[in-house]
């Protein structure tokens, strides 16, 4: 059973990363430390009550579970509720309400492994793969890693002193490169956004695709399929890719769901959901709606937070019946082929349909 509940936690400490990106860290009781436990790449989901409305976010942890510190980074974007919040309001001391770490963009560590991994972040894209590169280099002593980080300009770069620190602390083992947008460097392989050339030039003269073991991006969705994209086209092994999405162009995915609702338009789906050992049952109409927002309108008390398609918090199992799912980003190959969705990308398309939160 997935633990759902959302535990009060305080804010022990603030640090000012850029202009508009704060590393907020977390007082942790001793009474949910274990509960609390984390793997590196994962994230927190954060809820706060701001001027009456509940809002969730999910933030990824950037410190690494070797350091009995729990950190996020929250960089502040136009319109955002909580991101706003956080930048300018939060304080040492406030309390926040998360649901404990959660996320699969992760990896084992073996500290007889030679690895050797590659990773591209963008803006705060940079939080979870650094709680990664931390970890993999202090349990693999024999691993290295090169990172590719595209920011604006340099006073942009999120936790630049502390990958600077790594960078001086294993020098032998950890190169970093950073692409400026907005800024021009003396070296032009350095400006600009990474595109296919610079995705050449990197496997070309940079790492040799035949010694690179396993590839980390996260940050736009531009800028993870292209790395995606050009790698399965040079024939490197899918599985040893692993990509985190914060934020998804859903453009495509909304005419989709448009023509679902004329299609099953005067259909009925009749919906249970089986969710912390209790069952809950509603109707509604096939094709038109997601079924979490559709659960939530009807006063059923579920787990979610990005309602994207990305962060895999809503993750269910679908026990009967069939849906439409927009978007599964959220979610490994193999759980979509085990019968997993999305409840928040999830349309029925079926007259019964039975999921369980519970596995």
């Amino acid at each position: 059973m997935k633990n759902t509940e959302f535990h009060k936690i305080k804010v022990k400490n603030i640090q000012q990363s850029t202009k508009d990106c704060v590393i907020v860290e977390f007082d942790i009781p001793n009474t949910l430390k274990e509960k609390f436990q984390f793997k590196a790449g994962q994230y927190l989901t954060l809820r706060k009550e701001l001027n009456g409305e509940e809002v969730r976010r999910s933030y990824s942890l950037c410190s690494s579970p070797n350091d009995n510190s729990w950190q996020v980074g929250i960089k502040e974007i136009e319109g955002g509720k909580f991101s706003t919040f956080a930048n300018q309001q939060l304080k040492v001391g406030d309390t926040l309400e998360a649901m404990v770490p959660n996320g699969s963009f992760t990896l084992p560590t073996d500290k007889n492994n030679k690895k050797n991994y590659i990773a591209f972040a963008a803006g705060s894209g940079i939080t979870p793969i650094v709680s990664l590169i931390k970890t993999q280099l202090a349990e693999e002593p024999n691993a290295t890693f090169k990172l590719f980080y595209t920011n604006k300009t340099v006073g942009s770069i999120i936790l630049k002193e502390e990958l600077e620190a790594l960078k001086n602390n294993h020098m032998e083992r950890f190169e970093i490169f950073y692409f400026l947008t907005k800024e021009k460097r003396n070296i032009p392989f350095l400006n600009g956004r990474i595109d296919d050339e610079k995705l050449e030039t990197i496997y070309s003269t940079i790492c040799d695709p035949e010694n690179i073991d396993e590839v980390l991006s996260c940050g736009p969705q531009e800028m993870i399929f292209k790395v995606r994209d050009y790698l399965l086209n040079t024939g490197f092994p899918k599985d040893k890719i692993h990509f985190e999405l914060f934020t998804t162009d859903g453009t495509a995915h909304k005419k989709q769901a448009e023509k679902l609702k004329k299609t099953f338009k005067g259909k009925t789906s009749n919906i249970t959901i089986l969710e912390g050992g209790k069952s809950f049952n509603f109707e509604m109409e096939q094709g038109s709606n997601n079924i979490l927002d559709e659960a939530l309108i009807n006063s059923a008390d579920l787990p979610f937070a990005c309602k994207g398609g990305v962060c895999a918090t809503c993750k269910c199992k679908l026990i009967e019946g069939d849906v439409n799912m927009l978007l599964s980003y959220g979610l490994e190959d193999e759980e979509v082929e085990a019968g997993y969705i999305l409840s928040c990308q999830s349309i029925p398309t079926t007259d019964k349909i039975i999921i369980d939160f519970d596995v």
